[in-house]
């Protein structure tokens, strides 16, 4: 079963690792993909302001089961992946957190090791925070090209208890 799948990241920071995800054959039949956009487009849309690129998340987000947490060295900290995240669970999406900052860019360059902005978060009813919910993976460690459309549908059902 296809899965619609919101991708969030930092846009300036993370383009080409994102990018790199989105181009590794994983992203086909079992998960329908929404939230990249060109660089034009996003400077676009920055240039309109918050409510513009409120707008842009809530459209793009609309239909989607999960939203997969593309996580590199400033992740945490950002404004619209916090949005992102918030309004993800607030509505009953899968979550989950991929860590990417291993890797090459396009120098050949390895990142830092971010927070994990799933932990900025707990359920309301237990408290417990997001990141011990849903599960984070290492795109590199863990193999993401081989088991990403496995960690989309975990991150569906944990949503779904």
């Amino acid at each position: 079963m296809a899965r619609t799948t919101f991708f969030s990241f930092h846009y300036d920071n993370d383009i080409w690792r994102a990018s790199q995800v989105r181009n590794s054959d994983v992203v086909d039949d079992s998960i329908d993909e929404s939230g990249f956009i060109d660089g034009a487009s996003w400077e676009s849309i920055k240039r309109d302001g918050d409510e513009a690129v409120r707008d842009w998340i809530n459209r793009n987000m609309k239909g989607c089961s999960v939203t997969v947490v593309l996580i590199g060295s400033d992740t945490y900290d950002r404004k619209w992946i916090n949005y992102e995240i918030d309004k993800s669970y607030q509505e009953g999406m899968g979550l989950v957190g991929v860590r990417i900052h291993k890797i090459r860019d396009k120098d050949g360059n390895r990142d830092r090791r971010g927070d994990n902005p799933l932990s900025r978060y707990q359920d309301s009813n237990t408290g417990e925070n997001l990141s011990s919910i849903f599960n984070t993976y290492d795109w590199v460690s863990d193999n993401g090209r081989e088991n990403l459309g496995d960690w989309v549908e975990e991150a569906a059902q944990i949503a779904n208890r």
